[in-house]
C-alpha cells in the first residue's frame, strides 16, 4: 500500500464529507446542452453592454483547472473537450450552501454548471453560475499548472494527464481521426470497400519483419500477430472484390524509437486492373486531399524541413539516386564480386543473406540516399531479391515495379504492381526460404494457399501501404511516433 501525500489525505477527508452530506462523490449523469468552445464563439462578438439584453442559459459540465476565490463570490475555469470557460458563482446566485460547496472544491474535480451567458469588464465569455452540482472527486492533484508533465516519458505512461494538461496533446488526438476518416471517405469515394482480415496467422507473409509468436491452446498451434495485411486482401481480389482496403493494427517485433512502436496502424489496398502508376496518382492525391481538407493547407513543417504537398511528386530510380550521390552507376555491376567489393570499399557492412547485387544496391541507397529525399519523392526500380512480392520490371528483370514514397527522408509508403504470376511467386516464396536458412529472421514463409489463390487467377494489379501513425506525425508536425498514438509501448520502469 502505497503512502498518501497530504494534499491526497485532504482530498480523501474532503470525498468522505461528501458522502457525510448525502452526495455522491464519484456523481450521477449529468445533461448538459452546449461545449464551452461552442459558447464563446457564439458570443464572442458580442459587446459587454449588449448582454443586459441577453438571458442565454446553458448547462456545460467538465475538470476544474482553476479557481480564484474572492469572499462571497469567485471565478473558475471548467474545461471539456472542445476547451475551457469561466464561470463566475456568486452566493447571492447559488445560496450558501452551494457556495460552501464550490468552496471545498479542488482543481481537477469535475462539475457541473447551470449558467446565464454574460462578458467580464476584461471581454471573456463567462457563464454565471445559476446552478453548481459536484460530479467526481479527484483524489489526486493535477500536476503544478504552470509545469505540467515535464519528464516526456511520463507524458507517455500517463496519457491521461497528458490530454488534461496539454492542449497540443488533445489536438493531435482529436486531430487523427479526422485524418482517417478523411482517408475512409476518399478510399469510398474511388469505389473501394473497406474489409476485416485476420490478425493471427500460422505463417509469416507479406513483409520483411520479426513477429510476435503466440499459441492457440484449443488447437495447440503456434501462430503470429500479422505483420502485414497482404496476403489476405489479395485473396479477395482473387475472389473478385477488384477493389479493397483495409485500416488495421499490425505487429513487428523490433526495437522502438521515436519513429517505430512494435504496434502500429497500416492502410493497405489494391486494385484490380491498377499498377505501379495508377498507385503513384491515388497517393498524391490522397495526401493533397489530407492537406486541403483537414487542414487548408499544403506546406507542413516536419523535422525541421518546410514540405510542400502542393508541387508534384518528384519521381526517381533507386539506381539513378545512388548514381547521383556516390557516381557508382548499379546498372554496369554484373557480378556478386563487383558490388561487394564496392560495398567494402565505401564501408558498407554485408551480412551473409545480403550477398547478392539487390541487397547491396538497397544497402547503398539507405546510407547515401534515403535521408536526402526531404520534397515528396516516388522511389522507384527496387531490385528483385528484396520485393519477393512485386511484378518484375518487362524491361529489365533485375528490378521490380515497385515505389516507396519519401518526405522529410523518411518512407510512407509501399506500392506494386502486384505479382500475380503463381510459378514466378512460389519461386520468390523458395528464394525468401534459402535467405532465412542463410540467417535472415525476417524472410517470408511460403504460404501454398496463397499460391493456390493465385492458380485460380488474380487480376493485374496495384497494390500499396500505407504508414497511418508516420503520416499523422507529418500533418500534425510532430517528430515523434508517441505523440500520434494515444497508447504508445514504453519500456518497463
Amino acid at each position: 500500500m502505497r503512502e498518501f501525500t497530504d494534499q491526497e489525505l485532504i482530498r480523501r477527508e474532503k470525498a468522505d464529507k461528501l458522502r457525510s452530506l448525502g452526495l455522491d462523490p464519484f456523481g450521477q449523469r449529468f445533461e448538459r446542452t452546449a461545449w464551452s468552445n461552442e459558447i464563446k464563439e457564439k458570443y464572442q462578438d458580442i459587446e459587454h453592454d449588449a448582454f443586459e439584453n441577453i438571458n442565454d442559459e446553458f448547462t456545460v459540465a467538465g475538470r476544474i483547472m482553476f479557481i480564484r476565490k474572492m469572499g462571497k463570490a469567485s471565478f473558475f475555469t471548467i474545461q471539456d473537450k472542445t476547451g475551457k470557460i469561466q464561470i463566475y458563482i456568486s452566493i447571492n446566485d447559488v445560496g450558501e450552501e452551494i457556495y460552501e460547496l464550490f468552496k471545498s472544491a479542488d482543481i481537477g474535480d469535475i462539475v457541473g454548471v447551470r449558467g446565464k451567458v454574460m462578458k467580464t469588464r476584461t471581454g471573456e465569455v463567462t457563464l454565471k453560475c445559476l446552478e453548481y452540482t459536484h460530479l467526481v472527486k479527484a483524489l489526486r492533484p493535477l500536476p503544478e499548472k504552470f509545469h505540467g508533465l515535464t519528464d516526456i516519458e511520463e507524458r507517455y505512461r500517463r496519457r491521461y494527464v497528458d490530454l488534461i494538461m496539454n492542449e497540443d496533446s488533445k489536438k493531435v488526438a482529436f486531430t487523427r481521426p479526422k485524418i482517417i476518416r478523411t482517408i475512409q471517405k476518399f478510399m469510398d469515394g474511388r469505389g473501394f470497400t473497406e474489409v476485416e482480415t485476420p490478425v493471427l496467422s500460422t505463417l509469416l507473409t507479406g513483409a520483411a519483419a520479426r513477429p510476435f509468436a503466440t499459441h492457440h491452446n484449443a488447437q495447440d498451434l503456434d501462430m503470429y500477430l500479422r505483420i502485414a495485411l497482404e496476403l489476405p486482401l489479395k485473396r479477395l481480389l482473387v475472389g473478385g472484390m477488384e477493389a479493397v482496403y483495409e485500416i488495421g493494427r499490425v505487429f513487428r517485433n523490433e526495437g522502438m524509437d521515436t519513429r517505430h512502436n512494435p504496434e502500429f496502424t497500416m492502410m493497405e489496398a489494391y486494385l484490380a486492373y491498377s499498377d505501379l502508376a495508377g498507385m503513384m496518382e491515388m497517393t498524391e492525391s490522397l495526401f493533397k486531399t489530407i492537406a486541403k481538407e483537414v487542414f487548408d493547407k499544403y506546406t507542413f513543417n516536419w523535422y525541421g524541413n518546410e514540405i510542400d504537398l502542393s508541387k508534384p511528386f518528384k519521381k526517381v530510380s533507386m539506381v539513378e539516386s545512388i548514381k547521383e550521390k556516390t557516381g557508382i552507376d548499379f546498372l554496369k555491376v554484373n557480378t556478386v564480386e563487383e558490388a561487394l567489393k564496392l560495398a567494402k570499399e565505401h564501408d558498407i557492412e554485408v551480412e551473409k543473406h545480403q550477398e547478392n547485387i539487390g541487397h547491396i544496391i538497397n544497402l547503398f541507397f539507405e546510407k547515401y540516399v534515403e535521408e536526402t529525399l526531404i520534397q515528396p519523392t516516388f522511389l522507384y526500380g527496387h531490385p528483385v531479391e528484396i520485393s519477393p512480392l512485386t511484378k518484375k520490371d518487362p524491361k529489365d528483370p533485375r528490378f521490380v515495379e515497385r515505389f516507396e514514397l519519401f518526405i522529410g527522408g523518411k518512407e510512407f509508403c509501399n506500392a506494386y504492381t502486384e505479382l500475380n504470376d503463381p510459378i514466378d511467386q512460389l519461386e520468390r516464396f523458395e528464394n525468401q526460404l534459402k535467405e532465412k536458412e542463410l540467417g535472415n529472421d525476417e524472410a517470408n514463409d511460403i504460404d501454398m494457399d496463397f499460391i493456390e489463390a493465385l492458380e485460380y487467377g488474380m487480376p493485374p494489379a496495384g497494390g500499396i501501404g500505407y504508414g497511418i501513425d508516420r503520416m499523422c506525425m507529418l500533418f500534425t508536425e510532430v517528430d515523434s511516433i508517441r505523440d500520434v498514438i494515444l497508447f504508445p509501448q514504453m519500456k518497463n520502469k
